[in-house]
């Protein structure tokens, strides 16, 4: 655990942290999503900046960004729920199993290198974006979620995916109540509750993957960068009505294609540090 630093290291942090959080806020704001897995992005980019060492910088920037999800889950899932736009059958019937997907990816953080971590992304954006690009709000599997091993299954995944990528698993479990024919809000609601089941333990599991961990940045717990945790919360949230504003200003299609385009970039991105590195 890295404690120290000189005044000018601080100085450069917290500019760079600022300038970190007004991105991530305003790329929230813009393509309406959690903080977290934008954060990751513009994280790991400020920590490519200021010299953090490969061997750790995506797991800095994932823990991080995780506190950042986490703070943003909990509000909205409050909000949410006071209108009644969650369906709590599908939170229990599958949480436990998300929280299981949880520690393994936590467990796996602490065993693996850097490139894994990419690797994630390098998977799984792609896929993400293939639905932003060309994703139809008619298609549809079946007229309700099924039962059985489905949810336990995919809670897991859910979890784990979510944990090395940052996310609150937001957009895995509303695109698939979606596919299962449920309304928009209750999707998007219930959506909004496994945030909390994540972000919980995934931010216990990278302080515990990270203890000890050497050539972590000034004043970071386990692989969870406390300043970065909180300044790029704040900004964010300071920053984040401009990003709707803009939103607000394009078509729904066009944000859609620009959030695809951003989700490619980072894969290819990803995967040009794991081949160069």
């Amino acid at each position: 655990m890295e404690i120290t630093a000189s005044s000018g290291e601080i100085v450069t942090l917290v500019a760079a942290l600022l300038a970190g959080g007004v991105a991530t806020g305003f790329l929230a704001g813009l393509f309406g999503i959690g903080g977290g897995g934008i954060a990751v992005i513009v994280l790991f980019e400020l920590f490519s900046a200021l010299h953090v060492p490969d061997s750790v910088r995506m797991h800095v920037s994932v823990g991080t960004a995780l506190v950042v999800m986490l703070l943003t889950a909990i509000r909205s899932f409050s909000a949410h729920k006071k209108r009644g736009a969650v369906d709590m059958d599908v939170i229990k019937s599958m949480g436990v199993y998300v929280v299981l997907g949880v520690l393994a990816g936590s467990t796996l953080a602490k065993h693996a290198g850097g490139d894994v971590m990419k690797g994630v992304w390098v998977c799984i954006a792609p896929i993400m974006a293939f639905q932003m690009f060309f994703g139809h709000k008619g298609w549809k599997l079946g007229e309700d979620i099924p039962r059985g091993l489905f949810r336990p299954i995919y809670g897991a995944v859910v979890g784990f995916a979510s944990t090395l990528m940052s996310i609150g698993g937001g957009v895995f479990v509303s695109s698939m109540m979606k596919l299962y024919n449920r309304p928009i809000h209750q999707a998007i609601g219930t959506a909004s509750g496994f945030g909390p089941l994540i972000g919980i333990p995934a931010v216990a599991g990278f302080i515990w993957a990270g203890w000890g961990a050497a050539d972590t940045p000034p004043f970071s717990i386990g692989y969870i960068n406390l300043p970065g945790a909180a300044i790029v919360s704040v900004a964010s949230i300071l920053a984040a009505p401009f990003g709707v504003k803009v939103a607000h200003a394009l078509s729904r299609r066009a944000l859609e294609i620009a959030f695809g385009c951003l989700l490619l970039f980072m894969s290819i991105r990803f995967l040009i540090s794991i081949l160069t590195t």
